[in-house]
């Protein structure tokens, strides 16, 4: 695919995806923009039953997990955040970011791509490479419903001197499927998968969910190790629980990990 075909996204092409679901989003393109996570946190959107969609052609400030950059370029990837709300007593934090993962996993295997992991708590691969990835926000406490901002960003057409580090190599779509998938279809359906999976999410936590979750571990039953701020722990993983803390198996037992400030490595 030549880059000048590349087709920005259309709101329009993206709500036309959604179908019976459009009344249910907010959908706000930007050129360019800072952060699309900052944008929603700073200005938070009223509570009036939608869930807003903020999506960039280009993040000059993107983030990512523990301080990294999200680099960018024009028509190289899909980014952008939603601002989820939850009833009250619904398990958020717990498990969101997986939850957002297994959507992401579903939409490409719908789309036809071979391969799709999930790499605990945040990163989507294909073969082992790293193709999406995800930052959970929580709104600073304003009002009685719990919400967190989920920004999603998944690689379209890597330019070809682009460097991203990455521990075992990045990847984009248009080497997974030989060809860019158009980006509004993409967004329209990965907000379908988003939708129906918090519904499921908010009704009966993530255990409902674990099951779909493992099976595209990409770490399952391999030697790992967990660089943290305090320790270093190794062991083989032993995949998730009900409540998306990682399982690691080690001399000393089971050991349980949360998704603070972590990061997960192949041993």
């Amino acid at each position: 695919m030549d880059r000048s075909d590349y087709q920005a996204l259309d709101t329009g092409a993206v709500l036309a995806e959604l179908g019976d679901l459009a009344s249910a989003f907010s959908l706000v393109h930007l050129a360019e923009c800072d952060s699309t996570n900052t944008r929603l946190l700073t200005d938070l959107p009223p509570d009036d039953g939608r869930v807003h969609v903020v999506a960039a052609d280009v993040q000059t400030s993107g983030r990512g997990r523990r301080g990294r950059v999200w680099q960018s370029w024009p028509g190289a990837s899909l980014t952008f955040s939603a601002l989820w709300r939850f009833a009250p007593g619904s398990p958020v934090p717990a498990g969101l970011s997986l939850v957002a993962g297994l959507a992401v996993a579903r939409t490409l295997e719908e789309l036809g791509v071979e391969g799709v992991q999930l790499k605990w708590p945040n990163d989507v691969l294909v073969h082992g490479c790293k193709l999406a990835g995800i930052l959970v926000e929580l709104t600073p406490g304003r009002g009685r419903t719990p919400a967190a901002v989920v920004g999603i960003g998944i690689n379209l057409q890597l330019p070809p001197d682009a460097s991203v580090a990455y521990p075992t190599g990045v990847t984009d779509l248009a080497t997974a499927l030989g060809r860019a998938p158009d980006a509004s279809r993409l967004l329209g359906l990965l907000l379908v998968q988003l939708h129906r999976l918090f519904d499921v999410y908010s009704a009966a936590g993530f255990a409902a969910l674990r099951g779909a979750w493992q099976q595209r571990n990409a770490f399952a039953d391999l030697p790992v190790y967990i660089l943290g701020e305090v320790e270093t722990l190794a062991g083989t993983c032993a995949g998730v629980d009900d409540d998306g803390a990682l399982l690691l198996r080690t001399a000393d037992g089971l050991r349980r990990v949360l998704s603070g400030e972590v990061s997960l490595r192949l041993a």
